[in-house]
């Protein structure tokens, strides 16, 4: 749900990407710009742009916080606040980074891990945008690409073919089901129970596959884990996402793929323009989208509003930013997707490595994806964990929590 690119330094990844869609993998132009106070700013950095949108007293005073971090670094990067803050200097971290960073987690960036900066952004600095804007880079930054491939019809067109090639080969897929117990003996799955509304069960499998959130697993474990696992698993914290999505019967006026709305005064944090992503995702070239995205908490005062006030609050808070002419809007929807983002808060890491320990007396289960791993990875590496979660049920040993988290598996893998 949302906008994603398909960009990715993984051939394994990217052959199976354009082997599911074919033809209907497009190739896209990048367009992402930052709205701040009142602007824009072009995402990659562009010097010359950043400097006329800040002014040149502002742009002096990011240019000696920068040189000051590159003198005296945060020594030991413990939050995202440091790790962004010793790469752009704490006025850029402050005036691009802090606002947009907070709305996404509604927590403190100094209580966000670093490891989370390290993952999404890694390889990006002031220095590294500002000569990728001025010189033609070497070495391709995934933050800083240009371009990307996307499905004609949006990403869901990828999976939903991939689930119809997989269903000719022979699997069966079942939707609307959810596993509700693990059951386990002996260092191994014996079978699970599933609901749809009636309960069945599956009294035995080869090999078990989970990407379901860590954290629901560990709890539907029969019998239960250990005091110490259960704590564990409900303190590891998930940030949800809801979209509303607005409908217009006017072209599209703006040239971006998405938008970051550093604005304060609104909840709103992202915008994609559906049109630009693809123009099959608009019935003509009359039409046009808006896709507008609210971080929240499930079952908080944003995730419970009904969807006429949430369409309303959309296209107010869109007004008021200046971002559409909402009297050409003519339908809208919300989409809510509950545990979208692991929150990298400071003891994450401890509550994780329980669960970890735990799960690792089981042979015949694997995790991998971002839920399953509780990791905030690109789709790219939640695919590559897919790959090697499955080869490890057919044998393999491969450590799939060190995907993204080293240079062996880190894009280049």
């Amino acid at each position: 749900i949302g906008g994603h690119r398909f960009f990715t330094k993984i051939p394994v990844v990217n052959e199976l990407w354009h082997e599911i869609l074919g033809d209907d993998f497009l190739k896209r132009p990048r367009i992402s710009r930052i709205y701040y106070n009142g602007k824009f700013f072009n995402y990659p950095l562009k010097p010359l742009n950043a400097l006329s949108g800040l002014g040149i007293i502002d742009s002096a005073q990011i240019l000696s916080s920068y040189l000051k971090s590159r003198l005296y670094p945060v020594k030991e990067e413990k939050t995202f606040q440091d790790w962004v803050s010793n790469r752009f200097g704490f006025e850029l971290y402050s005036t691009f980074f802090k606002t947009y960073t907070e709305k996404v987690w509604g927590i403190p960036c100094t209580e966000i891990r670093a490891e989370w900066a390290a993952q999404r952004i890694k390889g990006l600095s002031l220095y590294s945008a500002v000569t990728n804007a001025l010189f033609k880079p070497k070495k391709v930054i995934k933050t800083l690409i240009d371009e990307f491939d996307y499905p004609r019809l949006g990403p869901g067109q990828m999976y939903e073919t991939m689930a119809d090639k997989a269903v000719r080969l022979g699997a069966r897929i079942r939707t609307g089901h959810r596993v509700t117990e693990v059951h386990h003996e002996a260092g191994r799955v014996t079978r699970l129970k599933i609901s749809n509304g009636h309960t069945q069960t599956f009294e035995s499998a080869d090999q078990v596959i989970s990407t379901m959130p860590i954290t629901d697993l560990v709890l539907s474990f029969r019998p239960e884990p250990p005091h110490e696992v259960i704590h564990a698993a409900k303190s590891l914290k998930y940030r949800s996402l809801l979209t509303v999505n607005l409908l217009m019967n006017a072209p599209e006026q703006l040239p971006d793929t998405w938008i970051y709305v550093h604005d304060p005064s609104v909840k709103l944090g992202r915008i994609q323009c559906g049109a630009n992503w693809s123009p099959f995702m608009v019935p003509g070239p009359e039409y046009s989208s808006r896709g507008l995205e609210y971080f929240c908490n499930e079952g908080d005062e944003l995730w419970n509003k009904v969807d006429g006030n949430l369409i309303r609050l959309g296209k107010e808070e869109l007004e008021r930013l200046g971002l559409a002419d909402t009297k050409t809007v003519f339908d809208g929807f919300v989409v809510r997707m509950p545990k979208c983002y692991p929150v990298y808060d400071g003891m994450y890491s401890h509550y994780l490595d329980i669960l970890k320990n735990y799960l690792s007396q089981f042979s015949d289960l694997h995790l991998c994806g971002r839920y399953g791993l509780f990791k905030y990875n690109n789709m790219d590496h939640s695919i590559l964990t897919a790959f090697l979660a499955a080869e490890n049920a057919l044998g393999a040993s491969h450590d799939v929590w060190r995907v993204n988290a080293d240079d062996e598996y880190h894009e280049e893998g």
